[in-house]
């Protein structure tokens, strides 16, 4: 799920899709424009967040207004480039300005590469916190929450397993999936 993010749609306790977001986004308008009437929600299954969508129009009309749009100003918009305000104290700034290429691309290189070093507890951290924050909006409300919650965040995968082993099959296995 790193390099390719990863996006769950559920009508109710029911996974509808996961997939790439155009995946997702055509299969739960797709079950929207049938009309059964259920809650739709959607997450981002990196982080565990809900996102949501405007599913007005046609499929495509949907995916479209996702679509990354050409910004306007500085930057690099084609390569995907972000600009955003960072605070560094000035003894940051000099060694950033004294990098070949420039502070950017520095910037970038330091992060490549920590991301390159990432240990695995801070990988099995960032997917605990998105299974927990997908239990929450999905599983709040269901038989063994609490505990399971402690189970997650303990680091007991067994335990947790038999706290959900009743939950609905999707919410379950949705919540397995994330962890690894």
């Amino acid at each position: 799920m790193e390099n390719e993010r990863a996006y769950t749609s559920f009508a109710g306790q029911r996974r509808i899709v996961t997939g790439d977001l155009r995946t997702m986004l055509l299969e739960t308008k797709k079950r929207l424009d049938a009309g059964e009437g259920e809650t739709v929600l959607i997450f981002d299954d990196r982080t565990g967040k809900q996102i949501d969508f405007d599913f007005r129009g046609t499929p495509e009309e949907v995916v479209e207004r996702v679509a990354p749009k050409p910004a306007a100003g500085p930057g690099r918009p084609r390569l995907g480039v972000v600009s955003r305000e960072i605070s560094l104290l000035p003894r940051h700034w000099e060694w950033l300005e004294e990098q070949p290429n420039g502070a950017s691309a520095a910037l970038r290189r330091l992060v490549d590469e920590a991301r390159k070093r990432e240990p695995e507890q801070e990988r099995q951290r960032r997917a605990r916190d998105a299974a927990s924050r997908f239990m929450w909006s999905l599983a709040g409300n269901l038989p063994g929450f609490e505990e399971a919650s402690r189970a997650l965040y303990a680091g007991d995968r067994e335990k947790l397993g038999e706290l959900i082993r009743d939950w609905p099959q999707d919410i379950r296995d949705h919540v397995e999936r994330m962890l690894g």
